[in-house]
């Protein structure tokens, strides 16, 4: 017992800090998930598209507690201000939706071109959002509202055709004394996790699983006080209940159905298997009154091509108030992203990750004889070229009105000339071929073109050397605000080198940029920057530490000028001149034409 205490108390400790190793303690937990090859994942694969909803008793408060603002993650509002468990139950009280109206949120996700929908049954504050006989901390008992929302949204989801399902927090929950996580209130030593677990949170999630129809997924997160076998026990007996219900990653120790990355990541490259990417539409996961930073269309948009041209799921949050109302920036954005959608669906259900890798001008998802290429970033001269095409074309058009496109093929390069008319969101255009295309991915080399006014080298195409190497830093600037970058690391000899390989096919004068993040103690320390044979050297420049939570800041440095007289493959290099600190935390490396 002693022993799944520590695991426990250790893993949120870490988390409260805003330390680095949580969203690594989410890779751990789904890295196992990603071999598995269950035949329900199908549905999930190719739905590309879900919505989540965070609402509970925070959405009430709106960020606002004893008329002080707090910002970041609304449902984390009971930890940020450390509410006593007690005090926090009143809010029950005057929890009282009433313009709360399940059809109209499915006829939302309906528009929306939502495909799966998930809903917040017991969030970390431990208030459950159904009717539940384990505890009378619920919607029905304990606030005025007296009815239970979830059957009537998990009935009208279905009849709009969505796969319905329940998240819930299987450890953290500050309302109960043995529950993960409240210190403020409960002692850590006297705390009996398994206790816990046996009395409410199985039996609640017993509850979900029996009572409300068949679940397409349940939603796990925060996994803690259980070793790998009596996590295995959690899941067995849950998918007696529900064999076809697919269990998210974070159930912990490996054993989820799919993989869920960390909140706000897009992996750098394809992911094989069924996996998901979460974001949330503004800053909040729960309400927040004051949180108004709403993605728009052309984000969402963007969003979800994106992660679709890696081959996964966007599932994206919204956090609907204390009376019930979805706010209205996530009703309107989300119905112009299913306008979108309705017209160029086809690229985005049931695709796969592009065969061509990201370009300056987008990104591509992929189906059997078909490339759909999401032209994000038009060029300026109306035409986009398309690398490692080597099969025959026998159509390119627009996908919207199908109306053909000229083309042309040359050592295995596509160049597409572009409609007159774009779409301001996001301009798909069709590909049809006969025969294999090869990957992309297998051998990249990025396109660089002064039709771009920034074309980016992404660190994960890099080939590194000596001790250098790409890791994911996880980072955040506020409360709950999860970012995740790939950076060089570990370059402090001048053997240390990073390369990076690309194409120029407009010869010009270019400005190289190369984006870090760089400590005081390794700031001040010369580099060299070698291209086509000619070295630049440079000063690393101060941003910002990257320790105790702080967050990881990022400058644009210009080092130099280079000249190219003509089109064809050339090199970047990076390393320190001397021995020293670690250069620097590596981004990117951008080049701009010199116009």
């Amino acid at each position: 017992m002693k022993h799944f205490k520590k695991i426990s108390i250790c893993f949120f400790l870490w988390i409260f800090s805003g330390h680095i190793s949580f969203a690594q303690d989410i890779d751990r937990w789904d890295k196992e998930a990603t071999e598995k090859n269950n035949p329900n994942t199908l549905w999930f694969k190719n739905a590309k598209f879900g919505m989540f909803i965070h609402w509970g008793l925070y959405s009430k408060l709106a960020g606002v507690w004893k008329d002080k603002d707090y910002y970041g993650s609304g449902e984390w509002l009971m930890n940020q201000a450390k509410i006593p468990a007690a005090e926090y139950a009143k809010v029950a009280s005057t929890f009282n939706p009433v313009q709360f109206n399940a059809q109209e949120w499915a006829d939302l996700a309906k528009d929306a071109g939502i495909r799966y929908m998930v809903i917040t049954a017991k969030h970390h504050e431990g208030f459950a959002m159904y009717d539940s006989k384990v505890s009378d901390f619920n919607i029905v008992k304990a606030s005025p509202y007296g009815k239970d929302p979830m059957k009537a949204l998990a009935n009208a989801t279905r009849k709009n055709g969505i796969q319905f399902g329940f998240y819930y927090s299987q450890f953290l929950d500050w309302h109960e004394p043995n529950g993960g996580g409240n210190k403020w209130d409960f002692k850590e030593a006297d705390k009996d996790y398994l206790k816990y677990y046996k009395e409410k949170s199985i039996p609640q999630l017993k509850e979900l699983l029996t009572n409300y129809g068949n679940l397409g997924i349940v939603w796990f997160d925060m996994p803690g006080g259980l070793n790998k076998q009596q996590t295995q026990e959690l899941v067995d007996e849950m998918h007696a209940l529900q064999p076809k219900s697919l269990f998210s990653s974070r159930v912990g120790q490996g054993l989820g159905d799919y993989r869920t990355f960390g909140d706000s990541e897009v992996p750098a490259t394809p992911i094989k298997g069924a996996w998901e990417s979460i974001y949330t539409h503004n800053d909040s996961w729960g309400y927040i009154s004051h949180d108004m930073n709403f993605k728009s269309p052309r984000e969402i948009i963007h969003l979800l091509a994106n992660v679709a041209s890696k081959g996964g799921n966007l599932m994206l949050n919204v956090g609907p108030d204390g009376e019930g109302k979805i706010p209205y920036y996530s009703e309107k954005f989300l119905r112009e992203t299913g306008v979108w959608l309705k017209a160029n669906g086809e690229s985005i259900y049931e695709s796969t990750y592009g065969l061509i890798p990201a370009q300056p001008w987008g990104v591509s998802t992929s189906k059997p004889g078909k490339l759909f290429l999401h032209v994000l970033q038009p060029s300026g001269n109306g035409k986009i070229e398309v690398p490692g095409v080597n099969s025959k074309i026998t159509k390119v058009y627009r996908l919207t009105d199908k109306v053909p496109l000229k083309y042309s093929l040359k050592d295995q390069v596509l160049l597409i000339d572009m409609p007159l008319s774009a779409d301001p969101h996001n301009t798909v255009i069709a590909v049809e071929y006969q025969g294999t295309l090869n990957d992309g991915y297998l051998n990249n080399i990025p396109t660089v073109s002064a039709q771009y006014d920034n074309n980016t080298l992404e660190v994960i195409n890099a080939k590194t050397s000596g001790a250098a190497k790409v890791e994911t830093l996880t980072y955040s600037h506020y409360f709950g605000d999860w970012k995740h970058t790939p950076c060089i690391v570990k370059m402090t000899r001048p053997d240390d080198q990073a390369e990076f390989k690309f194409n120029i096919t407009t010869p010009g004068d270019y400005k190289v940029s190369l984006e870090y993040s760089c400590p005081e103690e390794s700031s001040k320390q010369e580099g060299l920057m070698e291209f086509n044979h000619k070295a630049y050297q440079f000063l690393t420049l101060r941003t910002s530490e990257f320790n105790s939570g702080k967050p990881l800041l990022f400058i644009k440095h210009p080092v130099a000028i280079v000249s190219v007289a003509k089109a064809g493959i050339y090199t970047i290099k990076l390393r320190p001149e001397t021995n020293g600190k670690e250069l620097f935390k590596l981004k990117s490396v951008i080049l701009q034409p010199v116009l």
